[in-house]
C-alpha cells in the first residue's frame, strides 16, 4: 500500500545564502533553477506541488516550520545543480541539508534527495534518514519515484530496496548496506522539461535584494546541461561528459516569457558553457529578435570558443557579459589542468569582446599541484595586460571524481570540503600555503581595481576593498605585494605537490553526436 495520502509534495533546496558570509555580502543570488525544473515537472503531472526555497531563508528553522504546516507526503531536496555554490559541495549547506531530511521525516514523509552532493556520497544521506538518494541528472528519476510511490508500486517504508526499480537511485537496506540501481542515461533533448516553476516561488524577494545591492534584477535561466570539455578539477557528478542544448527557439521563448512575467533588467545563463556552437548562437539572437526578447545577458563560455563570429552574434543578442574560464596565465600550468586553451586565445578573446563592447571577465585560480611563483607571476601579468572588467580568483580546489582529487587524495585526511565558498583554504599541500593565497587574492582585487581607476574604466568596486583616494589606494597595493613577496618565502610548503601528468592530454570533445538543434 502507498505511504502517501494525499500526494503533496514538496520540493526544496538547502543552500542558504545567509549562511554562506561571503555571498550574503555580494548579495546576487538566483532562484534554484535545477529546483524549479523538477518542481514544474512533477505539477505537469497533476501533483500538487509546493516549493521551500532556502536561499533567501535565514535557516533550516524557516524549513522545519513550513513542513510542520505544509504536512507533505514526499520531500524532495534537489539542489540546483546549475549553480557553482551548489557543485562546490559546501559542509555547511551539507549539514543544513541533513537537518532538513531528518525535519521532514519527523513529519512523516518520504524523503529523496538528489544534486552533487547526493551523488559523491550517497551514503551520508542514506545514514543520515534520506529514503532515497538519487545520483546523476534526476529529473526524470524523481518524477519516476514519486509516481511509483503514490500508485503503491514502491514503498520505502515496507520494503527499503523497493526504489531499485528506478533507475539512478540509491537505498539502504535494513542491514545497513547500500545499494545502486543502473545509472539512467541523460536526457538529450532538454526542451521536453517545462519550464521553471517561478511562480511557485516569490520572486520579489529576489527582486528587492538585487535592486538594493545592485541597482538591478537579475534573474537566471539555462540554455544547456553539463559541458564537453575535460579540464581535469572540474567535478561533473551529474551530467558527466555529456552536454545536451536546448533548441535556441526554446531558450528565446523562455526570454520572452520571463521578460513579460518578471521584467528583469538582466539575465545570467548559468550554463557551464553557453552558446557551443556558432549556428545555434545565430539562431538564437534570430529568434530573441525576432520575439522582442532581448534582455542584457551575461553567461560563461571558454577563451577558444569567442571566435569572430560567435562574438558578433552574442552581441546581436544582446550579451553583455562573458566569464571567462582562464584560470592561469602560464601555459605550462594550463597545459597540466587539460584545459585545452592557450593564452594567446585568452588574449584574442578579450579584444574581441571588447571590440564588439562586451565586457570580459575572467575566472582565476592560484594553487595546482606545480604551480610555482613564476607561473603566478605570468598570471598577474596577463591580467595586468588584458585588464579584465572583473575577475574571480579563487584557489585549487580538489572534488570528488576528478583526476585533481584522485592525485591529492591521500592529503585530505578528514577535511575535504570548505565551509563557505570564501574559505580559500588550502585542503592540499600547494606551493604555499594558504595565508599566501589569501593575501594574493585580496592584492589582486586591488591593484584591478586600481588599474580600472586610473585608466577611467566604469567599474563596480570589489565588496572586499574600502574605497579610498587613488593615491592611497597605490600605497595600498603596494603594501600589499610587499607583503606577498615576504610570504612566498615564510608560508612555502616543504614539501608541495608537484605537477603530475600521467597520461596524454585528452583529446577536444567530438561535438558532432549533439542532436540537431543549429
Amino acid at each position: 500500500m502507498s505511504p502517501l495520502v494525499g500526494h503533496t509534495i514538496v520540493v526544496a533546496n538547502s543552500y542558504f545564502t545567509a549562511l554562506d558570509a561571503k555571498q550574503t555580502q555580494k548579495m546576487r543570488p538566483f532562484p534554484p533553477l535545477a529546483t524549479l525544473y523538477v518542481a514544474s515537472n512533477l505539477r505537469s503531472q497533476g501533483f500538487d506541488v509546493q516549493v521551500f526555497d532556502s536561499v533567501l531563508a535565514a535557516d533550516e528553522a524557516e524549513f522545519t516550520a513550513f513542513v510542520q504546516e505544509v504536512a507533505p507526503d514526499v520531500v524532495v531536496l534537489f539542489e540546483d545543480n546549475f549553480n557553482f555554490l551548489s557543485k562546490m559541495c559546501l559542509s555547511r549547506m551539507r549539514e543544513a541539508a541533513l537537518t532538513m531530511a531528518a525535519a521532514a521525516k519527523a513529519q512523516g514523509a518520504v524523503v529523496i534527495a538528489a544534486g552533487s552532493d547526493v551523488s559523491d556520497d550517497p551514503e551520508a544521506y542514506l545514514s543520515a534518514g534520506v529514503d532515497v538518494a538519487v545520483f546523476g541528472e534526476g529529473d526524470h528519476t524523481v518524477m519516476e519515484l514519486v509516481q511509483s510511490i503514490a500508485d503503491g508500486l514502491i514503498d520505502p517504508f515496507g520494503d527499503p530496496v523497493s526504489p531499485l526499480a528506478v533507475e539512478g537511485v540509491a537505498v539502504r537496506d535494513l542491514n545497513g548496506e547500500v545499494h545502486r540501481s543502473e545509472r539512467r542515461h541523460n536526457e538529450r533533448h532538454p526542451d521536453v522539461f517545462p519550464f521553471p516553476a517561478r511562480d511557485l516561488i516569490d520572486i520579489e524577494r529576489y527582486r528587492v535584494a538585487w535592486v538594493k545591492a545592485h541597482g538591478e534584477f537579475m534573474l537566471n535561466m539555462v540554455s544547456t546541461r553539463g559541458c564537453p570539455f575535460h579540464c581535469n578539477w572540474c567535478a561533473k557528478p551529474i551530467w558527466g561528459q555529456r552536454y545536451a542544448m536546448r533548441s535556441p527557439e526554446d531558450v528565446a521563448t523562455e526570454m520572452s516569457h520571463v521578460k513579460r512575467l518578471y521584467h528583469p533588467d538582466a539575465i545570467w545563463f548559468a550554463d557551464d558553457i553557453f552558446g557551443l556552437r556558432e549556428s545555434w548562437l545565430a539562431t538564437f539572437a534570430d529568434m530573441v529578435v525576432e520575439l522582442d526578447a532581448v534582455i542584457p545577458f551575461t553567461m560563461q563560455s571558454r577563451a577558444d570558443l569567442m571566435s569572430p563570429a560567435a562574438v558578433a552574434h552574442l552581441a546581436r543578442a544582446g550579451c553583455r557579459e562573458v566569464w571567462l574560464g582562464v584560470e592561469s596565465g602560464s601555459q605550462r600550468i594550463l597545459d597540466a589542468m587539460d584545459k585545452g586553451i592557450t593564452v594567446e586565445e585568452v588574449r584574442e578573446a578579450r579584444a574581441r569582446l571588447g571590440a564588439h563592447g562586451i565586457r570580459a571577465s575572467f575566472f582565476t585560480q592560484f594553487g595546482y599541484p606545480g604551480e610555482d611563483w613564476d607561473d603566478i607571476q605570468k598570471t598577474v601579468a596577463l591580467l595586468r595586460e588584458t585588464l579584465p572588467d572583473d575577475v574571480g580568483v579563487s584557489v585549487s580546489y580538489p572534488l570528488p571524481g576528478t583526476k585533481f582529487h584522485a592525485q591529492v587524495l591521500d592529503q585530505l585526511q578528514a577535511r575535504t570540503n570548505w565551509d563557505d565558498s570564501h574559505s580559500l583554504e588550502m585542503l592540499f599541500r600547494g606551493t604555499f600555503t594558504s595565508p599566501f593565497y589569501k593575501r594574493l587574492h585580496a592584492v589582486i582585487h586591488d591593484e584591478l581595481d586600481l588599474l580600472r581607476r586610473e585608466a577611467g574604466l566604469d567599474h563596480t568596486p570589489h565588496p572586499l576593498l574600502t574605497l579610498v583616494p587613488v593615491e592611497e589606494q597605490r600605497e595600498r597595493v603596494a603594501v600589499g605585494w610587499a607583503e606577498i613577496d615576504e610570504l612566498r618565502h615564510t608560508c612555502r610548503n616543504e614539501r608541495p605537490t608537484l605537477l603530475v601528468r600521467a597520461e596524454p592530454a585528452p583529446e577536444a570533445p567530438d561535438l558532432s553526436g549533439l542532436h540537431n538543434y543549429a
